[in-house]
């Protein structure tokens, strides 16, 4: 199952992130990731592991398991690199091993000090707050993509964590319109209206965070799990799946990507058994009531400084 992207092409409606996998285990994870079907894979510079995945796509490649046009390949460009987006494009280009990505997109609207295309630092000033480069606009930013496009380098371009205004901007200043925007969204962070307002408007929505970041954001960010809420538990009786199949069909039901993370053979099995049912309209409603607008990514813990506020 895909979605038709605004300039033709298709992006399968399930995916994986490759967000904090360890290097040494990605190649096997990808390689089963891909036997059970998955296309989609979201990476991006700043994981910090672009090359192993790109030894994995190789293997998988060689081995004849896909080939390079069966895949849809994401990854993203770092605060630090907005004034040299060419050169972080091709930086992940050669990591990965791959002549072009599917998608790139903007990591996050906020251009930060130069360290070194790829190095992905998160440059803090010496007040400990995130050293903001104030002399790139993310118009800048957003044309410099566009030139990715003519070139060859990216099929498609995109935001991600871009709010309602910030992505009405990109709107009206772009040449080549963005494709996506990716953004945390799942039962605990709806967003209805930033959803609403880009899927008016062609872009799709991919949600980074399907599962409310469970385990991993608790213990980074303190944050609370949608996966323990009473009203999903009922639900996944109901269905007889988890909570987490519920989660993920909540929000593909909503037109939007999901690329759930997860690092257990079990769980990626689990994650793409998602077609086999749907969520009536009684209980999409249902699942609408339990909103806490409730953020669970948050990253202004390490840049002292909160870009949200």
């Amino acid at each position: 199952m895909a979605i038709t992207l605004n300039n033709g092409f298709k992006m399968p409606i399930i995916g994986l992130g490759v967000w904090r996998m360890d290097g040494k285990d990605i190649k096997t994870l990808l390689i089963n990731a891909i036997k059970l079907g998955y296309r989609h894979f979201d990476c991006a510079a700043d994981y910090q592991n672009e090359a192993e995945v790109g030894e994995a796509l190789t293997e998988a490649f060689q081995a004849g398991l896909v080939k390079r046009e069966d895949l849809f390949i994401t990854t993203k460009l770092w605060n630090s690199d907005h004034g040299h987006v060419a050169e972080a494009c091709k930086d992940s280009l050669k990591k990965l091993k791959l002549d072009y990505l599917d998608l790139y997109l903007v990591h996050f609207p906020v251009a930060t000090r130069h360290t070194g295309v790829g190095t992905t630092d998160s440059a803090l000033g010496d007040d400990g707050v995130l050293d903001i480069d104030t002399t790139i606009s993310l118009e800048t930013t957003w044309h410099a993509m566009e030139d990715l496009v003519s070139k060859g380098l990216a099929r498609s371009i995109g935001i991600s964590n871009y709010d309602i205004y910030l992505t009405r901007d990109c709107l009206a200043y772009a040449k080549v319109k963005p494709a996506v925007n990716q953004i945390e969204t799942h039962p605990y962070f709806q967003r209805d209206s930033l959803v609403k307002f880009c899927q008016k408007h062609g872009v799709c929505i991919t949600a980074h965070t399907p599962l409310g970041g469970a385990t991993a954001n608790t213990e980074w960010f303190g944050s609370v799990s949608c996966l323990d809420d009473p009203i999903l538990k009922g639900l996944a009786e109901k269905y007889k799946k988890s909570v987490a199949q519920i989660a993920l069909r909540w929000g593909i039901q909503r037109n939007t990507v999901v690329i759930p993370k997860s690092s257990k053979l079990e769980r990626l099995e689990e994650n793409i058994k998602v077609f086999d049912f749907e969520l009536s309209k009684e209980d999409m409603d249902l699942i609408k009531t339990i909103d806490r607008n409730c953020r669970t990514n948050l990253p202004g813990k390490f840049w002292g400084i909160d870009l949200y506020a």
